[in-house]
């Protein structure tokens, strides 16, 4: 038996409908795996068992650090080190200091991206505190560890293996903005 035309359109039109409003809350997700698969708009690699390719003696790339905050967090974050030169390939530690200012409990979280942009696909988080939420008490500071590498493909690649510098970037937001913190 077979559906009218008027039948059948609604249902097409339903179905399509159905798939864009299923694309649309996919979305972000697939633009998040995009950027991490090719290191889009800065966005930095995640290492998945914290091993390292093995440094290169020799070849050194400078990692400037930068930290940033919204106005609606009252916390004070830096870099305990602004610059570091480091070996690539090797694994290496940097610290941040965030302290809050603020008389209650503060939860944030860090947005990140590198730039060059074109050194996102090269640079690798082994551990961050960007991957997790953090509060801190009223007064309470806190020593935030990252440690990453730079691959070593950095250097085979024509649009990257002239950069001697990387900056890696933070910013922390409140959790909840609705609640300005004070």
């Amino acid at each position: 038996m077979a559906l009218d035309p008027r039948r059948r359109t609604a249902f097409f039109a339903a179905f399509v409908g159905l798939a864009m409003l299923g694309l649309g809350y996919a979305a972000v997700p697939l633009y998040r795996l995009f950027c991490v698969a090719t290191g889009l708009n800065g966005t930095t690699q995640r290492s998945a068992n914290g091993e390292t390719p093995g440094a290169l003696e020799g070849k050194t790339v400078q990692i400037r650090f930068d930290a940033n905050h919204s106005p609606y967090l009252p916390w004070a974050f830096k870099p305990e080190i602004a610059l570091q030169t480091v070996t690539i390939g090797a694994r290496n530690m940097a610290f941040f200091t965030a302290t809050n200012n603020s008389t209650r409990a503060i939860t944030g979280t860090a947005t990140y991206n590198v730039t060059p942009v074109s050194a996102g696909l090269y640079f690798t988080k082994i551990q961050c505190f960007c991957f997790t939420q953090q509060t801190l008490q009223p007064g309470e500071t806190v020593r935030m560890p990252v440690i990453f590498y730079v691959d070593p493909k950095i250097l085979k690649d024509p649009e990257t293996n002239d950069i001697a510098e990387i900056t890696l970037s933070y910013t922390f937001y409140p959790v909840d903005e609705t609640k300005k913190a004070g």
